[in-house]
């Protein structure tokens, strides 16, 4: 897009001297040679490896001291030492696990320490010059020879970069709309610079005319609701100064910027950060602008040989289940015309973790596939992931079973398959370093080719890349279970005419649950043979569907893997099905049950059989009949607690015979046990001396004020009710509340076992007490534990199914609620004593300090001071 008229060209120059030339106006730099060739690819098939710079590899150790006070691998907040040289050192490791690509996180030039904050810019995402490399990550030289080796392997460069903001660099102490000079400062402390170093975002200054004209930034405070949309496009999300992009002179400058980095280093695509805060409009001029001094970025790689340029933005939107918002609002990006191709899915995301990770039923994730091919136009090309830099780590709060079956589904599902780097070595900590000097790496290094881990993940990738349709098909759910933990079976169907993929026809079925669940699918071919291609555990049976084309076995606990489907020999398929009077049945079963469920039916004569609900065969009942070939039977329904859950019943019989399955609803009466009261105001510590973080989005300072629990039981199912001094949800989550994570132990009657420490609190539980479940939840994450190898830095052994949130904003309620499963099923809940905690959570337990800051707890020292604002117990009678 050409500047708007000549004037605005003349105030551009003007103005050009307040601390360097506009880049286009700037003598070319000399690069260390030419760029790299890139070659055209097909983005359905890639699978990229995102690694973060300053903790994957550090290859250059004279680079990590600048002198600045920012290095020090043992504080998490400062830099670590990795860098462009060290990446390119680890290729073959990277390669080793059959990725085709590496998305590395910005490598531009950055603020280093902003004091207000009290952190560093080692994650790249708070630039001060969007031109030049990061003197911590190497140089231009460092960054050339990194995109030479990948195009060497053939593999893509995928660079994250910054369209929405600058660094911290100025703040207001109290904004005036309109105004943009009232109480208008720099940021105290900001190092090495106390504003960005490139023109124009270097005219960051209101109070000068000239800057104020030019127009650069939004002038404005930082978002305290994201729910709102003119702050959420205007305002500084985070404290970074957010940039006015429907500026053409911002547009210029930004597109010359990254424009370059496709012609200096060979870059075959960007991830857009924060695109959610940037106008959609803003999309179309970046990428196809006929500027010919600062190009679209997608002209820049097409005259660089790339027709095939990739982008991808953040769109951080998780949905709750069964619903589709977020997934719409991220769409509405795509549907922009000549806008950004693709967004990353991050409700995907979301329900990767509550079907995986967190015990939610399978049919939530099979909605969630429907939906993404009802919604998206074209899913194949949006990143999909399980966990990154800016979320908790799966194996955070759930075991290595659950996150290879996650892995599995994303490596077989539409999108293009995302691993952030330490998952094949099964890392916990959210930025823990790979290298023995880095934060976190517990002095060693963790590049181990021959980590379980590592070779499950290389032997899916290397299944996906062999089979086409697996990248590229259209999945069909063939079975998904509808309350709990259990089974989810999808098929992907090659074309036999497309070059593209090979015909066959493949098989995913996966099961959830930590116990064995009944495999039951219709609709297959009558006799055909399931044949397994990959097995996450041991070796996957060959199944035999019926005349029928009925499939029924078992699944053991966390099983799963792809077969393909060969047709039944002609034999098979003449098959007879068996006649009406051997099957067993199963009476009408009512839509909606209120406690227990009374069941009655037939068995074929001479049989008995086993009752199945929601595919339980390790709860599973066995039926008798009596002498008129008649059986009733009573289930329990306390582990029901979703009144929205759609639960399956069938009767087996042997030998293949089985009833139509029959689907029903549960709601559960709540008995009121015992509740009580908490003082307002009293969320300040043990001692009374914590404050809350100073950043606005805290509001009135009372989103960790525990003002009361009710706590109510159903059998041996559980519910807790936490009132609380404001609920907020102003960083839109997915749990329906945020700026505060709860941590809540339960001591379960007659048991002397369990864990007296408050994992990552610094704390033990009150009166000697112990616990043995607990749950572990903010806006974004639902983590439940047993307290088997809980110690003070270590949460237990994640426990699924956990527990069901819902919110009440008007009431200012949270209500958790736990399925008998979860306890242990119980016969009751009499003297079961529940030990609540609030704190914050950002990637870890927020930290604290005696000075406090924007997003730092003040008041304590976090090394030993307990972590919780407010806590309270109450004892059931």
């Amino acid at each position: 897009m050409r500047l708007a008229s000549p004037l605005t060209r003349a105030l551009v120059l003007l103005f050009a001297g307040a601390l360097a030339l506009p880049a286009w106006a700037a003598p070319a730099s000399p690069t260390p040679g030419p760029a790299p060739a890139s070659q055209p690819v097909d983005w359905r098939d890639q699978v990229l490896y995102f690694a973060m710079l300053d903790r994957f590899a550090d290859g250059d150790a004279t680079n990590n001291d600048q002198n600045a006070g920012v290095f020090d691998p043992a504080d998490g907040s400062k830099y670590s030492g990795g860098d462009l040289r060290g990446i390119t050192q680890r290729l073959d490791y990277i390669e080793g696990l059959g990725v085709t690509g590496l998305w590395i996180t910005p490598p531009v030039a950055n603020q280093w320490w902003d004091a207000e904050a009290r952190f560093s810019g080692y994650h790249g995402y708070w630039a001060s010059d969007f031109s030049a490399v990061d003197a911590h990550y190497g140089t231009l030289g460092d960054y050339v020879a990194l995109g030479r080796a990948l195009d060497g392997r053939g593999m893509t460069l995928v660079q994250d970069i910054v369209v929405n903001h600058m660094g911290n660099f100025f703040a207001y102490d109290d904004w005036r709309a309109g105004d943009a000079t009232h109480t208008w400062r720099r940021t105290r402390g900001s190092r090495p610079m106390d504003r960005p170093t490139q023109w124009p975002f270097s005219q960051n200054d209101p109070n000068d005319p000239a800057q104020r004209t030019l127009s650069v930034y939004h002038w404005t405070p930082p978002v305290r609701d994201y729910t709102d949309k003119v702050q959420e496009l205007t305002f500084q999300m985070a404290g970074l100064d957010d940039l006015d992009t429907s500026s053409p002179v911002v547009r210029r400058a930004l597109r010359k910027s990254f424009g370059d980095w496709i012609t200096k280093v060979g870059v075959d695509g960007f991830r857009v950060d924060t695109a959610f805060y940037v106008e959609p409009e803003f999309f179309p001029d970046f990428l196809h602008a006929d500027d010919p001094e600062a190009p679209g970025v997608l002209r820049v790689a097409a005259a660089q040989g790339n027709p095939r340029f990739h982008l991808f933005g953040e769109g951080f939107g998780i949905d709750k289940p069964f619903e589709d918002v977020q997934m719409r609002k991220i769409d509405a990006y795509q549907r922009v015309e000549g806008g950004i191709p693709a967004m990353i899915q991050f409700p995907m995301y979301g329900t990767f973790g509550d079907v995986f990770a967190r015990g939610h039923a399978p049919a939530e994730l099979a909605w969630r596939i429907e939906r993404t091919l009802a919604v998206h136009a074209d899913p194949w090309r949006m990143p999909t992931f399980i966990d990154n830099h800016d979320v908790d780590r799966f194996l955070a709060g759930a075991g290595e079973p659950a996150l290879k079956q996650a892995l599995l589904a994303m490596l077989t599902l539409p999108g293009i398959p995302v691993l952030y780097y330490g998952t094949e070595q099964g890392f916990r900590g959210q930025r823990d370093a790979m290298f023995a000097a880095g934060f976190g790496s517990g002095g060693r290094d963790h590049f181990d080719p021959t980590h379980p881990l590592y070779r499950a993940i290389a032997a899916m990738v290397q299944l996906r890349r062999a089979h086409p349709a697996l990248s590229r098909a259209r999945p069909e759910i063939l079975a998904a279970d509808g309350a709990g933990p259990g089974v989810i079976a999808w098929a992907m169907q090659g074309d036999a005419e497309a070059a593209s993929t090979d015909g066959d026809r493949l098989m995913v079925m996966l099961n959830t649950a930590e116990d064995r669940r009944l495999l039951d699918l219709d609709g297959l071919p009558a006799g055909a043979r399931l044949v397994p291609l990959l097995a996450l555990d041991g070796d996957g049976p060959v199944l035999q569907a019926s005349a029928e084309g009925r499939v029924l076995g078992e699944l053991p606990a966390r099983a799963g893997g792809v077969w393909r489907v060969e047709p039944a020999p002609r034999s098979a398929q003449s098959v007879p099905e068996p006649e009406a009077s051997t099957r067993p049945t199963l009476d009408a079963v009512p839509a909606v049950v209120h406690g227990d469920l009374v069941l009655t039916g037939t068995l074929p004569p001479g049989r008995d059989g086993t009752l199945v609900v929601d595919g339980d065969l390790r709860r599973a009942q066995r039926l008798i009949a009596d002498a008129e070939g008649r059986w009733r039977e009573t289930v329990p329904t306390d582990d029901f607690i979703d009144p929205k859950a759609t639960h399956r019943v069938v009767v087996l019989a042997g030998d293949g015979l089985a009833s139509p399955g029959h689907t029903f609803r549960v709601e559960r009466d709540w008995a009121l046990l015992a509740e009580a009261t908490d003082p307002a105001g009293d969320d300040a510590g043990p001692e009374g001396r914590y404050r809350y973080p100073t950043d606005p989005s805290y509001a009135d300072g009372a989103s960790m004020d525990l003002r009361g629990m009710r706590v109510f039981g159903s059998g041996g199912a559980l519910a807790i009710e936490l009132a609380m001094g404001e609920v907020l949800d102003s960083w839109n989550p997915a749990n329906g509340f945020d700026h505060v994570a709860f941590s809540v132990f339960l001591s379960l009657p007659g048991r002397t076992d369990g864990a007296t420490a408050m994992p990552g609190q610094n704390a033990v539980l009150p009166d000697g007490r112990r616990w043995q479940v607990r749950l572990r939840t903010h806006g974004w994450s639902n983590a439940a534990f047993t307290a088997e190898g809980a110690s003070a830095d270590r949460d237990g052994t994640p426990l699924v199914p956990g527990a069901r949130i819902t919110v009440d904003r008007a009431r200012r309620v949270v209500r958790l609620e736990f399925p008998a499963a979860a306890l242990g099923h119980p016969t009751d809940l009499q003297g079961l004593v529940v030990h609540a905690t609030t704190w914050d959570w950002d990637g870890g337990w927020r930290g604290l300090s005696p000075e406090g800051g924007g997003h730092t707890m003040g008041g304590g020292d976090g090394a030993r001071d307990p972590r919780w604002m407010d806590a309270m117990t109450v004892r059931l009678p």
